[in-house]
């Protein structure tokens, strides 16, 4: 695809730039709450952090999903951004779900589902505006922002007696950093890595056997030949049509890559995804981050050579814009 990476290279040097444009003046001081419970599934109380803005009335939120291939990371990926954030004006709740063990789907889709519950219904209390709540979550948070704001309404049976199990979670928009969109897609990536792995320890004599690292596979408990149905139903990209019979608004993306991310395939994921997105009908945005692999949304904002720095003037721009 020629053009495709034509494309992502100008993206790439516009975005080299991005240092000098200026972001929106930091005027307001931070409040932190720290380890807020906003629900308690099947005996785990989940928890998470609030970073408001002080003094500002009807506070626009983000809830913040982290990464870790559903196996690890915690709410602290985003203590960076909870502070710039809410200096211009927005808010974040960072959270943690349910992590690690094989077969965890979709309980992460329920945990992260209920913290936007609950913020929505906390508007009042903390000071928010419950009509102007988003997403942002990186790698498989990503996958979990986009997979609730297109299709959360497809994971309702569990979970019914939770305090906020009622409230909407229409959300206005989601930034996705180096997500996985397409599960089936990501599976025969880890896949062909894994397989390319064992050939090289074969040629260079090393006789470990070593266990296969397919993170779809782990999360969602069976391989596609076992329960193609699955995949498709935890993949963002099976929800990309925009549903014309009510009045709700459709979700704005910001869909962020790193240029070198040997782990998240930029073409089959987030190209993929931005493309069915565009002929859908939604407004949908792709950035290219010159350098960046994966696992950088934790680093600190600061620094010529930090990816966060350099991605969080569109960030605000994006907010300004559709938040």
């Amino acid at each position: 695809m020629p053009f495709a990476k034509s494309l992502v290279s100008v993206l790439g040097f516009i975005l080299m730039l991005a240092p000098a444009v200026r972001a929106p003046a930091a005027d307001y001081e931070v409040n932190v709450r720290r380890r807020l419970a906003y629900a308690e599934h099947d005996g785990v109380k989940l928890v998470g952090d609030l970073y408001l803005p002080t003094h500002r009335p009807s506070v626009p939120v983000l809830v913040a999903i982290h990464g870790g291939g559903w196996q690890a990371g915690d709410r602290g990926f985003y203590q960076n951004w909870g502070p710039m954030l809410a200096r211009n004006g927005y808010g974040l709740f960072s959270i943690e779900y349910r992590l690690g063990k094989p077969g965890v789907y979709p309980v992460a889709v329920y945990d992260a589902r209920a913290a936007i519950q609950f913020i929505r219904a906390k508007a009042v209390e903390f000071n928010i505006d419950a009509s102007r709540i988003g997403l942002v979550g990186d790698s498989a948070g990503a996958c979990l922002a986009a997979l609730l704001a297109l299709g959360g309404d497809h994971f309702t049976s569990q979970y019914r007696d939770d305090p906020y199990a009622t409230t909407q979670i229409d959300v206005k928009v989601v930034i996705g950093f180096y997500g996985i969109y397409d599960m089936p897609a990501q599976w025969r990536h880890d896949f062909q890595a894994q397989s390319k792995r064992e050939d090289l320890a074969e040629r260079n004599g090393d006789r470990i056997v070593r266990p296969p690292d397919n993170i779809t596979q782990a999360f969602l408990g069976v391989a596609p030949g076992q329960d193609r149905a699955r995949y498709l139903e935890s993949s963002p990209i099976s929800y990309a049509a925009l549903d014309r019979s009510g009045d709700r608004s459709p979700p704005r993306f910001l869909i962020i890559t790193g240029d070198r991310d040997p782990l998240v395939d930029a073409e089959s994921q987030s190209d993929a995804f931005l493309a069915s997105l565009t002929q859908a009908g939604f407004v949908a945005k792709r950035v290219a981050v010159p350098g960046a692999g994966h696992f950088w949304v934790s680093d600190p904002l600061i620094g010529r050579h930090s990816f966060p720095a350099i991605a969080a003037p569109q960030v605000l721009r994006f907010l300004e814009n559709y938040l």
